[in-house]
């Protein structure tokens, strides 16, 4: 459990939270979502991170990544890149990992809390290393699927898992409310950000790669 005077800082791999939730039946509250660790300690910053399809004219998913630029999320972004599989499919492919751990190691030494909203086994290096700067993790995903979304090693390797399940209604959105509400509801001011988190991660992004079906991390 995190005391309230812990500086946390979340870390949202977007296309692993979004298939987390989808395979669950249930949409992110991403107000909500900031409240509830807000109230778990002194949330100094979350971070959001997914790959963009440069070309598309609009995707859906759109005024969700500019509504979490606006409403307290340091949104980074990157271009996916575009490749022909031995099928002859086209893949698109966007990963993010390598921006999440930078930024990870450069902060653990400035915080007491990490929350990793993400199931891939690839960060459990990440983990490892962040604990050995004296910062705690969480890792948020979920062993409730078949197969579990999240890999072994990295829910072992963390301080403590928690089940996204366990968090769905205090983070889930409202099934009876239209989809597109949240990214239409006004803009709110960005808490206050210590100096050593001002600098200039944010992208401003304009397609998450996440909703596509040939997009592979």
């Amino acid at each position: 459990m995190s005391r309230q005077t812990d500086k946390i800082v979340l870390f949202i791999d977007g296309a692993n939270l979004y298939a987390t939730a989808r395979s669950l039946g249930f949409d992110i509250d991403y107000k909500r979502l900031l409240k509830e660790f807000q109230s778990r300690g002194n949330l100094l910053r979350a971070f959001y991170y997914t790959a963009i399809i440069e070309d598309q004219e609009y995707s859906s998913i759109r005024p969700l990544i500019d509504w979490l630029d606006y409403n307290g999320y340091s949104v980074v972004t990157k271009a996916t890149k575009e490749f022909v599989d031995q099928t002859g499919r086209r893949k698109v492919k966007g990963n993010m990992d390598i921006e999440l751990a930078v930024d990870a190691m450069e902060l653990a030494g400035s915080i007491d809390h990490m929350v990793l909203f993400s199931g891939d086994g690839d960060f459990r290096s990440l983990v490892e290393a962040v604990q050995r700067r004296g910062v705690r993790v969480t890792v948020v995903s979920t062993v409730s699927t078949q197969p579990p979304m999240v890999a072994d090693e990295l829910r072992r390797q963390a301080d403590e898992f928690i089940d996204i399940v366990q968090l769905q209604s205090k983070i889930g959105r409202d099934p009876t409310e239209r989809a597109t509400r949240e990214p239409r509801e006004g803009r709110e001011p960005r808490p206050h950000t210590p100096q050593f988190l001002q600098r200039g991660t944010s992208q401003r992004a304009s397609v998450p790669a996440n909703a596509d079906e040939d997009f592979e991390d």
